[in-house]
């Protein structure tokens, strides 16, 4: 695509219909531009357009937005799309087209108006991302040059473009691992970067302090300070791996500088408006989190500052009002504060009145209830649960006061408990005063209780000791599970279930049993977080082991209740923005885990459950929900069904239609759900397969139906059940061809060759020999053409016990023949580069039982192996079988040297979800054969009398020393000796 007037000219008007409200153009823009980002020169063509000044300012904009996310898909696109991709990978921008757009961008950013600069710094660092340093050394020495320019003009939108572009190049060092290429890399960009940012620092603070001093209005230091804010981001990022030698050298002048940004007030911004005093709050945030960063990472050398900070940072918040606004910055000071506290130098919180200070003055005032957490509670009750129940509120005012006092008591625990045990009755006397006024009394009481709860080693429990949990929960909690009242002080309601889903194993069994129908009630609450935790609650309780791992409540215990029970929880779910809830679901599925489902439940639950099922079909959104909704049907099928047959027809009458409406409407974040579940109902016990089912066989066999690889492993487990209950179906209409055709198309693809296993599997153990004779020949010349081009530790694996099957179940004699009739003398190959090596990586209890006894089956029944001259092979074989059966995984098992491949599980419509509920039974191929060892050596004993005096001399030539002992062992103990 040239540059021409014309071209530009085109790109002009396409942007500019792409912000017109009128869908028709807009859609046809978009078509327009799509199309034309696949030609050569494209990303030039868009760059020079933001380029011309003559063009409307909402053009450049819209274009420069576009030049970005062009950059993002094409400067570096995938290189390994996912398989089951229709789409044509994008065709990267060419190197000659990179070097023009990376030698033009930074001129153009730096001379571009606010908003455009903003889009192509992010261009820019999209480009550093991939590029930057090796195929882009002259950007950073550009940069500083640059910015030594704009220093000496004191242009300020010059000079924050270009630390944004900055900041945003270095970010890297924050969260990428420690490695030589990591540290070179911060090497340069220190050598080049690290002394003129100090140099504009330090500038930039002189004419704060000047422009402060002298009362310049709130336009002249905005744009200062935000330079400072870059500047101390920048540092954090520099700074984050290790302390450079530099910084080292010049930390007094960072300091220094640091302490007065939190010392000194700056009315000009502060008193102007809520974003002057943003920008102020944003700087000391920043300087805030990096003190924080040497704070953890370089105490020894941070040490002489840190006095002078602490006061800084406790003066600091005791100023700081509780204006939302107002809480990052809150936050990263009392984050500081915790550090110090924890660290060597917590000495400064012994000073005498200091604990008492931090509770009144910064934990108390951070842990009431504030409008804004009453506004999320009722507005958006999904946020509140995320923050408050599921612990990621670590950034809220909140939680970052509790772990203050947590921080605090790791070293002065005595004075900590008895001064908020204080706080804690103050909370409770003052509620008790005016319970309709303080309300918010209690809630601080009780949230300080949860909040300061810490876990017990190796569990779920939790432990406190600010007060004695059963007085607390009968005291205090007890009352308000008993309000007859659900809808009354929501708060204090929900407060109240978290704390008896918080201590739930603390709380005896008889006494929790009481408040089960409390629970229940709650189900009925207006609000969704009172609903929602009340669902919570049960579902956790219903979770509590004993000591021995047996559970505390069993399905007597909720029998009374269960019809109460259910039928609240349907009924919650159709409460206004509750229609998806997934904590409800999730009680739902746990309830009928444990319930005694009878078809007084499970008729009624399989209604709602379709229903609820057919409706979010039209439109999915909630990928949770959607998994226990599923499952929840899967442990009705399961635990319904398989009791009592006579509740089939009715399940499929129901579950039928929504799975065919999966199927015909492409609800593909479904399918393997689907799957899954047709794979649960084929395999229910019961004499045949309704004749409805085989429509669904013959779909399953369909190359059409493979396509996706999210599918399947739900597609495997499915044509499993059919293979199982059905192997008779497979004579006719070549469908035994069409299985197999499945096998070979996933032994072929990288990760769904274990997939192609079980199938292969399931069709040896489930057809006579006699079916699937003349199917033998290829099968062995797929599985070694594969072996020939790539031979990863879990494709042998799935090789030896695909083999041990064959074996177990059609014999060695066959095993050996077919095999050797694909290429002769190939058994012997295999055996010694394939089975015996790597039968001691054999894992799982089925898996190493028929190994262990088909191999032993092949060394005492194969002739081929009787020959003196095969006398090494036989040893060496027996050798492996005692590894496998005498040493624990642990000692025989390698890492295997393949990393997994994660690209598949990117994004919720991906990716295969296993249901557990309705997850496939492991069967033992041998059941007849109870101990593999015992096995072992009477098959051993037994081989011996034929052959008397010739395999002792071979086990001590060729068993390890260690496994000629456990053989010893073994043969003593099961009294099969060798002879």
């Amino acid at each position: 695509m040239d540059c021409d007037p014309e071209t530009l000219h085109f790109l002009s008007q396409c942007f500019l219909h792409t912000l017109s409200p009128a869908p028709e153009p807009r859609r046809k823009a978009e078509a327009s531009l799509l199309d034309a980002s696949d030609r050569p020169e494209y990303g030039r063509a868009v760059l020079s357009l933001v380029s011309q000044p003559a063009v409307d300012e909402q053009i450049r904009i819209a274009a420069a937005v576009n030049f970005k996310n062009h950059l993002k898909v094409r400067w570096a696109p995938s290189a390994s799309p996912d398989e089951s991709s229709i789409v044509a990978p994008l065709s990267p921008i060419p190197d000659a087209e990179k070097e023009l757009i990376r030698a033009k961008i930074v001129p153009l950013m730096l001379s571009s108006s606010p908003k455009i600069q903003s889009q192509l710094s992010e261009a820019l660092a999209v480009i550093g991302k991939h590029d930057f340093p090796k195929s882009w050394p002259a950007l950073l020495p550009d940069l500083v040059a640059s910015l030594r320019n704009a220093a000496q003009s004191s242009d300020y939108a010059s000079i924050n473009g270009i630390l944004g572009t900055a900041n945003s190049i270095f970010k890297k060092f924050r969260y990428q691992y420690k490695s030589p290429e990591l540290f070179l890399d911060l090497k340069y960009c220190l050598d080049i970067f690290a002394a003129p940012l100090l140099e504009i620092f330090l500038k930039t603070a002189v004419l704060i302090d000047n422009a402060n001093a002298g009362g310049a209005p709130s336009a002249t230091l905005r744009p200062l300070f935000e330079s400072q804010r870059l500047c101390c981001r920048t540092f954090y990022s520099l700074n984050f791996q290790e302390l450079p030698e530099f910084f080292e050298d010049h930390m007094k002048e960072w300091m220094l500088e640091f302490k007065k940004y939190l010392t000194t007030s700056y009315p000009a911004l502060e008193n102007s408006d809520a974003s002057g005093l943003a920008l102020v709050d944003e700087l000391r945030a920043a300087v805030c989190e990096n003190i924080n960063l040497y704070m953890e990472k370089n105490e020894e050398e941070f040490k002489g500052y840190l006095d002078g900070f602490a006061l800084a940072v406790w003066t600091l918040l005791t100023n700081v009002s509780q204006a939302s606004h107002r809480d990052q910055l809150a936050v990263t000071a009392i984050k500081f504060l915790t550090t110090v506290s924890t660290s060597v130098h917590h000495a400064l919180f012994e000073r005498e009145g200091v604990i008492p200070q931090v509770c009144q003055g910064i934990v108390i005032p951070n842990v009431r209830l504030r409008d804004e957490d009453e506004e999320l509670f009722e507005m958006n009750y999904v946020e509140f649960i995320r923050r408050d129940m599921e612990g990621s509120d670590l950034d809220t005012r909140r939680r970052i006061a509790c772990e203050l006092l947590k921080g605090i008591a790791t070293n002065y625990k005595q004075q900590v408990t008895q001064l908020v045990s204080v706080q804690i009755q103050n909370l409770l006397s003052s509620f008790a005063a005016n319970r309709t006024v303080n309300w918010k009394d209690k809630d601080c009481a009780i949230y300080l209780v949860v909040s300061l709860a810490t876990k017990k080693a190796g569990g779920t429990s939790v432990q406190t000791d600010f007060v004695d949990v059963q007085s607390f929960f009968i005291n205090v909690i007890v009352p308000e599970l008993q309000d007859v009242n659900v809808n009354e002080f929501p708060m204090l309601k929900a407060g109240a279930l978290k704390f008896f889903t918080m201590f739930r194993n603390q709380i005896p069994k008889q006494i929790a049993l009481q408040f089960f129908p409390h629970l229940v009630r709650f189900l009925g609450a207006e609000s969704n977080v009172v609903h929602s935790y009340a669902a919570s609650c049960i579902e956790k309780l219903l979770l509590v082991k004993e000591d021995g791992g047996q559970a505390r409540y069993s399905s007597a215990d909720i029998t009374p209740i269960l019809l109460d029970l259910m039928t609240n929880l349907f009924n919650a779910l159709k409460f206004p923005e509750s229609e998806e809830n997934q904590y409800i679901m999730k009680c739902i599925m746990r309830v009928l885990g444990v319930a005694n489902i009878t078809g007084g439940i499970a008729i009624p639950s399989i209604d709602g459950l379709t229903s609820i099922l057919n409706e979010i079909c039209k439109n999915p959104r909630n990928p949770i929900f959607n998994h226990y909704l599923f499952e929840s049907v899967a442990i009705l099928v399961k635990r319904g069904c398989e009791k009592d047959a006579s509740l089939i027809p009715a399940f499929e009458a129901k579950l039928f239609p929504s799975i065919q409406f999966i199927l015909a409407n492409d609800v593909s974040e479904f399918f393997p759900y689907a799957f899954q579940l047709l794979a649960q109902l084929v395999e229910l016990d019961r004499p045949e397969i309704p004749e409805s089912y085989m429509g669904i066989f013959e779909i399953l066999l369909s190359p059409e139906s493979w396509r996706r690889t999210s599918n399947v492993p739900a597609l495997v487990r499915l044509l499993q059940a059919f293979l199982q209950k059905t192997p008779h179906k497979l004579n006719g209409e070549g469908r035994l061809s069409q299985v197999l055709g499945i096998f070979n198309k996933l032994l072929s693809l990288p990760n769904s060759y274990e997939q192609g296993f079980y199938v292969l599997n399931t069709v040896i153990e489930n057809l006579e020999y006699g079916v699937i004779a003349p199917y033998i020949p290829h099968i062995w010349t797929a599985l070694f053409t594969e072996l020939q081009r790539r031979r990863p530790v879990r494709l042998i694996k799935s090789l030896l016990i695909f083999m041990s099957l064959f074996l177990v179940k059609h014999g060695s004699a066959h095993l050996v023949d077919t095999m050797n009739a694909v290429q002769p003398n190939i058994f012997q190959g295999i055996l010694v580069q394939f089975w015996i090596p790597n039968l001691k990586h054999i894992t799982g209890v089925i898996e190493t039982k028929l190994a262990a006894v088909a191999s032993t089956r092949l060394i005492c029944e194969s002739s081929s192996l009787f020959d003196a001259a095969a006398a090494e092979h036989w040893g060496k074989m027996l050798d492996s079988i005692v590894t496998l059966l005498s040493r624990p995984e642990q000692d025989r098992v390698e890492d295997e040297p393949e990393m997994p491949d994660i690209s598949e599980n990117v994004g919720y419509t991906a990716t295969f979800v296993r249901l557990f509920n309705a997850g496939k039974k492991e069967e033992d191929p041998l059941k007849d054969i109870k101990d593999p060892k015992e096995f072992l050596v009477a098959s051993l004993a037994k081989l011996s009398t034929l052959y008397p005096g010739r395999f002792p001399q071979v086990i001590s030539h060729y068993l390890e020393p260690a496994n000629q002992a456990s053989l010893l062992q073994l043969c003593s103990t099961y009294n099969c000796p060798i002879v």
